[in-house]
């Protein structure tokens, strides 16, 4: 079973208001290579694009894998891990849980703007795609220059890699 590690973190600007653009974004590295994959999820929460983040990331996968998933989200980390019950988003939940179920995950937090450097590749990645409002490769591009390898994989609502 290869080991992966993932890095992905979640945006809605706009937080809780009518005109909410988030988005989701997952660096994965394998051997010192990274690729990103993300995802312009429209009108969501910070919270689902957190979810959708995860299940992103664990989407990726081609073949089941041994998984070191890192987040800056306890909420992700909490559920995930049976400590926190799942009192709404339910079908964000249910996306993760079916992204999750084919490999062996260990659920991460790690401190957000803390100077994580692919952490904060991730969270750039995520807030810009947001606000552009869609996915740009570009923008895949330089989270993972930022981290030091290239190639990259864009998600836009219905495609399958």
């Amino acid at each position: 079973m290869k080991s992966v590690t993932i890095f992905c973190d979640g945006s809605s600007l706009g937080n809780g208001q009518v005109s909410t653009r988030a988005a989701a974004v997952a660096l994965l590295g394998f051997k010192g290579v990274w690729h990103a994959v993300g995802e312009y999820l429209g009108h969501a929460t910070n919270q689902q694009a957190e979810v959708t983040a995860a299940a992103l990331g664990l989407e990726a996968l081609t073949e089941p894998c041994s998984v070191q998933l890192f987040t800056d989200s306890r909420y992700v980390v909490e559920t995930m891990s049976g400590r926190f019950r799942r009192k709404t988003n339910h079908q964000w939940w249910a996306r993760l849980d079916k992204a999750a179920t084919r490999h062996k995950v260990k659920w991460e937090w790690i401190r957000g703007h803390d100077g994580d450097l692919v952490q904060e590749a991730v969270d750039k990645a995520a807030r810009r795609i947001a606000a552009s409002g869609r996915v740009d490769e570009e923008i895949l591009r330089a989270a993972i220059d930022r981290v030091g390898t290239t190639g990259a994989l864009a998600i836009d609502e219905g495609e399958e890699v």
